[in-house]
């Protein structure tokens, strides 16, 4: 007897051990589909990139596709994992599989057939009535669809557990639910309307008509009547999906005492990487978002300067709106990239603010993200970044600004003034296949006309300019011998000014006897191009030309050429530009003077890839 009680004893500790393992396996739901057919479909799909991969019936009709079983531990790491990857649905959840009915996935294993299905909707492969399944009240994922995360939500939270009870309870029934929350459950509830794009007011806890009618919207979309009451199973919806979001994103609070700001950052995603002042840098841990905090010493001017100095960096795309006033601004930006917000004000002596940079293509995140940012940010005391810090000094480039890209053309080529009004002339390679075309630093302009015969274009400001000088061209022959000297932005505009490069006038025609043409000797670099070729009384004798290829031969670094002035003066004249002239009487200038009148009428012209900001 003792033996079958120890026996008994044995099997039952067995059983009950096994089922204790039974109950701690867990599955990862990655789709919700109403039909069988398109929920095979989904789980073929799914089985292709990741492994195990089921499906199951589930009880008010639907059908869910899902990973498992796992543990607790290993179902977190692996949703993790496969979110970071971009391979399931940013709303898979966690689930104990509680409401998993018959399998249908893998074929073969078990599961039932569409005529051993119970529902109409299974047999007749059309749509369940409109409930919400399990992870099925979004756009048709495992939640909400569309977006993507890289940090795992905790295990058991399950973003429609609940959608048994999404539809039943009465108006009158939601009323009297929504009576009993707490103002910190009603902001919750804004706040989650608010990440779905619903909402827009203050996140106050009163529900009013905007509250209203931000539920309706969410129930309308979400296949729901529309009565502006959320029902309880509805509510429970709404905000696990909104707490999945936020703990896929990891936001937290940071408090960088280098920089003194106190702020809400998606640490899922992001972070610290280095101080670059006036910047404390957080990258991203794949990429992009990237998240700037900006804190440095200044008054008025420098809040300006610096609102200025952005505009040039990659990661504030020019297309999108800015607002400066007397104590802080705004830029947004936006590309095929991504989308960027900054804001800096001024306070006391010091400038602080935050940039934040995220993908395009990911809005609904990035305003979860942005939204936890401007409520939580704020400033400690009057600290601010110093000049230096760490090995921030060994870093600097003309091409960085504290380790940011600065936007740079794609050609740079000089050019001159040739009108009062600030007509330029330049090379046609300057233009060539531009979206946007500057005079100077960044002056807009647009190209009016271009002769590719000559190598040259016309570029007209948007608005009108008033040049310190403007070019007058040579009206009578230029002697052979001459000393000339070009005028151009040799390093595309680093030096910040003009060079004179000096040389010699050597045939007035090209090597196939062009007339327009003229031969120069002297070395030059391509940026040159589109500068004018002055001769010692600073009269402009012809305009720079960019190399020209000779595909049997190469010439030797010493050859260029121009066209001519009167070639030059013809193609103003066709477009309607009047010519300052100059003959032979005008005395040689000095060294200092020549170079004063050159700077005076050379500018850089700058082709971007880019459009201008509208």
């Amino acid at each position: 007897m003792r033996k079958i009680l120890i026996g008994l004893y044995f099997l039952f500790a067995t059983v009950a051990a096994d089922m204790a393992a039974a109950q701690q396996q867990v599955w990862i739901q990655i789709k919700a589909e109403r039909t069988l057919a398109r929920a095979r479909e989904a789980a073929r799909d799914f089985a292709t990139r990741v492994q195990p991969v089921s499906g199951f019936a589930l009880r008010n009709g639907w059908f869910a596709v899902a990973l498992g079983p796992f543990g607790p531990n290993e179902a977190q790491d692996t949703l993790q994992q496969l979110r970071i990857t971009r391979q399931i649905p940013t709303d898979s959840y966690i689930t104990d599989g509680a409401g998993f009915g018959a399998r249908f996935w893998p074929i073969g294993a078990g599961q039932m057939e569409s005529g051993q299905i119970g529902t109409a909707a299974a047999r007749n492969e059309t749509p369940a009535p409109e409930t919400t399944p399990p992870g099925a009240a979004g756009t048709g994922d495992a939640g909400t669809g569309g977006d993507t995360v890289s940090a795992a939500s905790p295990a058991g939270a399950s973003p429609a557990s609940a959608s048994p009870a999404a539809a039943d309870e009465t108006p009158a029934q939601a009323r009297q639910s929504e009576r009993l929350l707490s103002r910190a459950e009603r902001e919750l509830v804004q706040t989650a309307l608010k990440a779905e794009g619903l909402y827009g007011a203050a996140i106050d806890g009163a529900i009013g008509p905007g509250t209203r009618r931000s539920m309706a919207a969410w129930q309308s979309r979400e296949g729901f009547e529309p009565t502006g009451v959320l029902t309880s199973g509805q509510r429970q919806i709404l905000l696990d999906r909104y707490r999945a979001l936020r703990d896929s994103l990891g936001i937290a609070e940071v408090v960088d005492d280098v920089a003194g700001i106190r702020i809400d950052l998606p640490l899922g995603l992001v972070a610290f990487d280095r101080y670059d002042p006036p910047f404390a840098k957080y990258a991203g841990k794949t990429g992009i978002p990237l998240v700037l905090l900006i804190s440095q010493t200044g008054d008025r001017a420098s809040l300006r300067a610096l609102y200025d100095v952005m505009q040039t960096l990659d990661v504030v795309p020019l297309s999108g709106k800015r607002s400066l006033k007397k104590t802080s601004f705004t830029l947004t930006g936006e590309d095929d990239r991504i989308t960027s917000y900054t804001y800096a004000a001024l306070s006391g002596n010091a400038i602080k603010g935050f940039t934040l940079v995220w993908p395009r293509n990911d809005a609904k995140r990035r305003k979860l993200v942005l939204a936890a940012m401007r409520d939580s940010f704020r400033t400690i005391g009057g600290q601010t970044m110093p000049d230096v810090v760490g090995d921030s000094a060994e870093n600097q480039s003309i091409d960085l600004l504290a380790g940011l890209a600065i936007r740079r053309p794609r050609v740079t080529r000089s050019g001159f003034f040739v009108s009062e009004t600030g007509a330029v002339l330049t090379s046609a390679t300057a233009v060539r296949s531009c979206k946007r075309v500057t005079i100077g630093d960044d002056t807009p302009a647009r190209i009016a006309a271009v002769n590719d015969r000559l190598g040259l274009a016309l570029v007209l400001p948007e608005k009108p300019l008033a040049p310190l000088e403007s070019a007058a061209l040579r009206s009578t022959p230029e002697r052979l011998g001459t000393e000339v000297s070009v005028s151009g932005y040799s390093y595309g505009g680093r030096l910040g000014a003009p060079t004179l490069t000096y040389g010699r006038l050597a045939e007035l025609r090209g090597l196939n006897g062009e007339d327009d043409l003229e031969r120069l000797t002297l070395e030059t670099t391509q940026a040159d191009a589109g500068g004018p070729v002055l001769d010692p009384s600073g009269a402009v004798v012809g305009v720079l030309l960019d190399n020209q290829e000779q595909p049997a031969r190469r010439l030797p670094e010493s050859v260029r050429f121009a066209a001519r002035a009167r070639a030059v003066a013809r193609f103003l004249d066709e477009n309607g530009i009047a010519t300052r002239t100059q003959g032979d009487g005008a005395a040689a200038l000095s060294p200092e003077d020549l170079a004063t009148r050159a700077e005076s009428m050379t500018v850089l012209v700058s082709c971007w890839d880019r459009a201008a900001a509208p």
